[in-house]
């Protein structure tokens, strides 16, 4: 079976829905390419801090409405530092803008409605996925479903399918660039049906990281660092909450409601980038691309920013036969991915416990810490890149 169509979206998580809505809101065909069920896709429970500019790009294209009414929007969020004041990172304060904290599983069904609605062809379940001829002018995908190979013949394939896709890797060697840093710990994470606490608050305290997190009113996420040997059943939910509210200071402690865990999973963390997002007619995209360690709550952000970038450059291609974006997208979102990366890593460095840690080093954080709450230059600008940065023109 052989189709054709103008864009290749490999991936059907939020950038590649995303990107496919906006395209076909153009005018441009494509077809979205995901080796998974859309029920595997749906029950994928991620984080949903959205900066300022995201939460503007969704109502701009039309999926807003539902955000708008359950998601909670955000001032800021909140740090707890073991023996000294608390600092809140007010973003409205500084910038004027709020974030919007609304759960990537609601964004991806909301996705998918509109698709469906508009009529968008979605490949689940696609099996071998393979990119062919991406330094021509005529690349194709392959894979298999329901027993049978197909191909699709496009113009520009875009690699949406996160950092085990098939995307990065259909790039050369000789040309692909990795920089990579590996943390030495992990997060623990638990999801309970409880009221969470009223803002997102990061804990630091000599047993390790922790941080109260929302997913709705009545459901909240919760995290500890924990060692990168752990596993989920060395974390009882009993260990788990007396680790957790002994590293909240007394008044936030209180706040938090316990209760038996309806979903428990152990993240390492990471800081990964490839360079270049683009590698003929390929633009790679979000995880495909790049990992961020999630103290920056710069994932999801950072795909959108992609897709923003990317969306523009097709749409002025096709409509206006400009390759201006198309030849500056990857420096361009590059830029964006280095400025996330070096929050995120500042954020997880400033927050976690390090073993084995140099007395010195840990004298320099705590410093750091005491900066924050006392200079309103270094609250400004944390501030400013914690909503998130504008996007490039």
């Amino acid at each position: 079976m052989q189709t054709k169509t103008q864009v290749a979206i490999i991936g059907g998580g939020p950038a590649g829905l995303l990107l496919s809505h906006i395209l076909d809101r153009s005018g441009i065909d494509n077809i979205v390419v995901e080796r998974q069920s859309k029920a595997y896709v749906l029950g994928r429970i991620r984080a949903g801090v959205l900066e300022a500019d995201s939460v503007q790009m969704l109502r701009d294209f039309g999926l807003g409405e539902r955000m708008d009414r359950e998601g909670k929007p955000k001032n800021g969020s909140g740090i707890a530092w073991q023996d000294k004041p608390d600092f809140f990172i007010d973003v409205k304060k500084w910038t004027g803008k709020q974030m919007m904290a609304y759960g990537q599983t609601a964004i991806t069904e909301d996705l998918y409605q509109v698709r469906e609605r508009d009529g968008g062809e979605i490949v689940n379940e696609a099996k071998n996925v393979s990119i062919h001829d991406i330094l021509s002018d005529a690349p194709h995908i392959t894979y298999e479903k329901d027993g049978e190979k197909r191909r699709i013949d496009c113009g520009f394939a875009a690699g949406c399918d996160g950092f085990h896709g098939v995307s990065r890797q259909s790039i050369s060697d000789i040309v692909l660039k990795t920089y990579e840093r590996a943390y030495p710990f992990g997060w623990l994470g638990i999801m309970v049906e409880k009221p969470p606490i009223v803002n997102l608050v990061y804990a630091y305290h000599e047993r390790g990281f922790a941080l109260a997190s929302l997913r709705s009113e009545v459901l909240s996420r919760y995290y500890v660092q924990c060692a990168p040997g752990d596993t989920v059943d060395d974390w009882p939910d009993d260990r788990f909450w007396e680790e957790l509210l002994a590293r909240f200071p007394k008044h936030l402690a209180e706040q938090i409601v316990t209760g038996p865990s309806i979903e428990k999973s152990i993240a390492p963390l990471r800081s990964f980038v490839v360079e270049p997002m683009r590698y003929g007619r390929l633009f790679l995209a979000g995880d495909a691309a790049y990992i961020v360690p999630p103290t920056g709550a710069k994932g999801l952000n950072l795909a959108f920013s992609d897709v923003h970038y990317l969306s523009r450059a097709l749409v002025e291609h096709h409509k206006k036969a400009n390759n201006h974006y198309l030849d500056t997208y990857a420096d361009t979102a590059l830029r964006r991915v280095w400025s996330a990366e070096n929050l995120s890593w500042r954020l997880t460095r400033l927050l976690h416990v390090f073993p084995g840690e140099d007395p010195f080093d840990e004298r320099i954080w705590q410093n750091n810490y005491d900066l924050l709450l006392h200079l309103e230059s270094a609250q400004e600008t944390l501030a400013r890149e914690y909503v998130g940065l504008p996007f490039d023109d």
